[in-house]
């Protein structure tokens, strides 16, 4: 059997083995606040697979992808602007710099003045957290454009849309999948965030109400949906770059970042 056959195989008996050693110390646990995973599953079986999929699985879905789209459309043609037209790069990077240093959640105090405790205030955030690696990723793209590549563009007189959408945006698409590797989970970060410091719903609300209320299984099963969450988008997100390069290069030969 192949590495890359092996490994996957290694991934779910790793898993599985550390499942069942949580089963095993955590049975009959006297710990309040650590109850017996066995618990923590059935709880999560009566919540979250029916009882609250529409009320707090949804809405948490909801904005974190919507905050994600926002962050990579603008990211993206961002970043191609920045990069093909290196004068106005020079000209925004002080300022680039200057926001990306700021911690998101520090705008949590201004976010809630302009945009109240809605699905707007979380959405910003989530927008506002992950909008710099996909636009630092996109320039750093946009700058390694092939001079073959331009040159071909320039001779046959393309107009500086096609240019974007036909040289340039092929040439930054695996550094703009490499970018979202990294915002996917920024986005669920700043998701749970959001809805524990402000919200009546939502995945992050469930769990610090379950902690406040002492309900522990319950504070314990929104916390492996969530880390269910981050495996199955981030999945999502591969095998949608390799469709994405599949059909760019049929071949087989594979893009790496």
């Amino acid at each position: 059997m192949t590495a890359a056959r092996l490994r996957p195989l290694l991934t779910v008996v790793v898993l599985a083995g550390a499942f069942v050693l949580w089963w095993v110390l955590s049975a009959g646990s006297e710990v309040y606040f650590l109850p017996p995973l066995s618990e923590i599953l059935d709880t999560f079986l009566d919540t979250w697979v029916f009882e609250r999929v529409a009320e707090d699985m949804l809405p948490s879905l909801a904005r974190m992808l919507g905050g994600l789209a926002i962050a990579t459309v603008l990211g993206v043609a961002g970043g191609l602007l920045l990069g093909s037209v290196p004068p106005v790069r020079r000209a925004c990077e002080p300022i680039i710099e200057f926001m990306r240093a700021m911690p998101p959640p520090a705008l949590i105090p201004f976010a809630l003045l302009a945009f109240g405790i809605g699905d707007g205030m979380k959405v910003f955030l989530i927008a506002t957290g992950c909008i710099w690696p996909v636009l630092l990723n996109t320039i750093e793209g946009a700058r390694v454009l092939d001079p073959l590549l331009r040159d071909t563009a320039l001779s046959f007189r393309m107009t500086r849309k096609d240019r974007m959408l036909l040289a340039i945006l092929p040439t930054a698409a695996p550094y703009v999948f490499a970018g979202l590797r990294t915002s996917v989970p920024l986005a669920q970060i700043m998701m749970v965030i959001s809805e524990m410091v402000a919200s009546t719903d939502g995945i992050g609300y469930s769990v610090l109400q379950g902690q406040r209320q002492f309900a522990y299984a319950e504070m314990w099963a929104g916390i492996l949906l969530l880390a269910l969450l981050g495996v199955i988008l981030n999945g999502g997100l591969t095998l949608l770059e390799r469709l994405v390069f599949r059909s760019r290069w049929p071949s087989g030969s594979s893009v790496t970042s």
